[in-house]
């Protein structure tokens, strides 16, 4: 793309933005400019706040971290350049361990990885395909590892990155360089680039 579908707003642009920008101080270190992309409409960043708040609220074992693998995996899954790279410096800013970080493709065989990891990241991908690809078997599975709460949570963060997969791509939101040295360092070995979105 030549430039981005719609530009964001600035971080000034009225208080909601600033209160907003503030909040995702902590999550990324910056403020993502879909949200600012999102402010043109302030109820619907609003609304997204809110759901992405209760969708990474740590509950108990589906932690912070595991939320952000699973996130990037949706991404890379869909194709999102912009929410690999969101998602993968989330993941270490909320306490993943490096070597899961760079090991994620390999989890079905990597010792890192427990099984019920392995169940969380299967349906993940399945989930993240279209046609949507979860079947009886990786149900029953994630029914072995998870109770039903859990499953919840872990198809929250599948549905939320499934919006912000179709957002970001198809806005063509411009990639933060804070997001874009983490794309580069953990996930360039399989292939990730900035693609669309990138502009000089």
């Amino acid at each position: 793309m030549k430039k981005p579908l719609v530009q964001p707003l600035d971080r000034n642009a009225n208080a909601e933005a600033k209160e907003m920008a503030d909040f995702y101080q902590e999550t990324l270190g910056f403020t993502p400019n879909s949200l600012f992309t999102m402010m043109h409409r302030p109820r619907i960043a609003k609304a997204f706040l809110e759901m992405n708040q209760a969708v990474m609220e740590n509950k108990g074992r589906v932690s912070s971290a595991l939320k952000r693998l699973i996130a990037y995996l949706c991404s890379m899954t869909a194709g999102c350049r912009y929410c690999e790279a969101h998602a993968i410096r989330a993941a270490g800013r909320y306490g993943s361990e490096e070597d899961k970080m760079y090991h994620i493709w390999e989890y079905k065989t990597y010792p890192a990885f427990t099984d019920a990891e392995r169940a969380a990241f299967d349906l993940a991908i399945a989930a993240s395909q279209v046609p949507n690809e979860v079947n009886d078997e990786m149900a029953e599975n994630m029914r072995k590892h998870w109770d039903e709460g859990e499953i919840v949570e872990i198809m929250g963060v599948i549905a939320l990155f499934g919006y912000l997969n179709r957002w970001n791509d198809s806005m063509g939101t411009q990639l933060e360089e804070p997001a874009a040295e983490d794309g580069e360092k953990y996930l360039k070995a399989n292939g990730w680039n900035r693609g669309k979105h990138q502009y000089s």
